[in-house]
C-alpha cells in the first residue's frame, strides 16, 4: 500500500472457530483491494449474536483463516477500485454483510468490501446510529417486505417488541401501514406504543394466547416473533388466512410440535430466513429501509455499550453470557500504531 494507507493494520481474528478466548488483537496486513472492491478506513463496528454463531462454529461459513470477525462497519472509503463506481476517498459508508461466507470482517482497521455491499451515509444520519441499527432493521425489513411480503392495512404480530430488530419491526410495520399488536415488559409499554404499535401485551402473562387472538380476531397477517419465546402451536392458531409466520430466531432450541393441519386449512405458510442469506439486491433493498427507518420514525437503536476495539473478546463474552440489552459498539483507532485505550 502507498499513500496514507499502511501496510499494517490492528484487528480482531481468530485462527480458529472456538470460544471468545479465541479472538487475538494484533496486526495483520492491510487487505488488497480488486476492481469492484472499496477500502474502507473503519470507525466503529457493531457486535451481533451472529458474529458469536461465526466464530464459535455454531453457524457453520467459509472462514479464510486468519479470520477477522464481525459483520458491520461504518467508516469512510481510503481507496476505491478502478470499477467501484459512485465511490470517493473521505466518503462516509456503511456495510452491513461482512463476517461470512469466505468474506473477511469488520473488526479492523480497514475492511475491503465489494461495490456493491457497500452504501453511503446519507447526509443528517449519525454514523454511530447507523451501524448499530444496521443489522436489526435491515433484519426487520427483510422479514417483514422480502419474506412476510407486509402490505398496507394487515395485522403483523411483533414479539419482542422492545427489543432492537423487534422496535425496528415495530415501527417499520406501523410507517407501512399495517396494525401492529406487540410484546413487550410493561415498563416499555409505552415507549413500543410510541413506535406505532396498537396494543402492547405482556410477554409474561400467562393468558397470553388468548390475548393475542383477541387483540387480531381476524388473525395476524404476518407474524414474527424476535425473542426467541413464541409457542409455535399458539403462533400457528393466530395467523389470518393466508397468513405468514417468519421464522428468524431460535438457533440451538430444541423441536416444535408442528400444527400442520391448520397451516393447510389456513393457506398459511411459515418460511425461515437469516440475514446471512439475503441477496446483494436484497440487502441494498434493505439498506434504504435502514435509512428510513432512521430518518422518518422515533425509533433508535438502543447502544449498551461503547469499547475499544481492543475488547472484542469481551463483547463477545457479555453477548454469549446474556449480559446485554441492546447494542455494543466497538470504536476503532486511527492509526496503524495507535491504542484503544483501556
Amino acid at each position: 500500500m502507498t499513500g496514507t494507507v499502511p501496510d499494517l493494520m490492528r484487528a480482531a481474528y481468530i485462527d480458529s472457530v472456538g470460544p471468545p478466548g479465541h479472538i487475538r488483537y494484533g496486526e495483520l496486513p492491510v487487505p488488497p483491494v480488486g476492481l469492484t472492491d472499496v477500502l474502507v478506513r473503519v470507525g466503529a463496528v457493531a457486535v451481533n449474536p451472529v458474529d458469536t454463531f461465526v466464530r464459535s462454529g455454531a453457524y457453520p461459513t467459509p472462514l479464510p483463516f486468519p479470520f477477522v470477525v464481525g459483520r458491520d462497519l461504518v467508516g469512510e472509503v481510503a481507496v476505491a477500485g478502478p470499477s467501484a463506481a459512485g465511490f470517493t476517498p473521505g466518503q462516509r459508508v456503511w456495510c452491513d454483510s461482512l463476517g461470512h461466507g469466505g468474506r473477511q470482517g469488520a473488526c479492523a482497521q480497514y475492511a475491503t468490501v465489494a461495490a456493491d455491499r457497500l452504501y453511503a451515509v446519507p447526509p443528517g444520519i449519525d454514523g454511530e446510529h447507523l451501524v448499530a441499527a444496521a443489522h436489526p432493521a435491515a433484519s426487520a425489513w427483510l422479514a417483514l417486505f422480502r419474506h412476510g411480503r407486509l402490505r398496507a392495512g394487515e395485522a403483523v404480530y411483533v414479539g419482542g417488541g422492545a427489543g432492537n430488530v423487534g422496535g425496528a419491526a415495530v415501527a417499520l410495520a406501523a410507517r407501512a401501514g399495517a396494525r401492529v399488536v406487540a410484546t413487550a415488559r410493561p415498563e416499555d409499554a409505552a415507549a413500543v406504543r410510541g413506535l406505532g404499535a396498537a396494543e402492547v401485551l405482556d410477554h409474561r402473562s400467562p393468558g397470553l394466547a388468548g390475548q393475542m387472538r383477541r387483540a387480531a380476531p381476524g388473525g395476524y397477517d404476518v407474524h414474527l416473533d424476535t425473542s426467541g419465546r413464541a409457542v409455535l402451536a399458539d403462533a400457528v392458531d393466530a395467523l389470518a388466512l393466508g397468513g405468514r409466520l417468519v421464522a428468524m430466531v431460535g438457533l440451538g432450541r430444541g423441536a416444535a410440535e408442528l400444527p400442520v393441519s391448520r397451516l393447510y386449512t389456513r393457506d398459511a405458510s411459515i418460511v425461515g430466513f437469516a440475514i446471512s442469506n439475503a441477496t446483494t439486491a436484497d440487502l441494498a433493498e434493505a439498506a434504504e429501509g435502514v435509512v428510513g427507518l432512521l430518518r422518518d420514525t422515533p425509533w433508535r437503536p438502543r447502544i449498551a455499550d461503547r469499547l475499544p476495539l481492543a475488547r472484542t473478546a469481551e463483547a463477545h463474552r457479555r453477548l454469549e453470557a446474556g449480559e446485554v440489552r441492546g447494542r455494543l459498539v466497538l470504536t476503532v483507532p486511527a492509526g496503524a500504531g495507535a491504542e484503544d485505550g483501556p
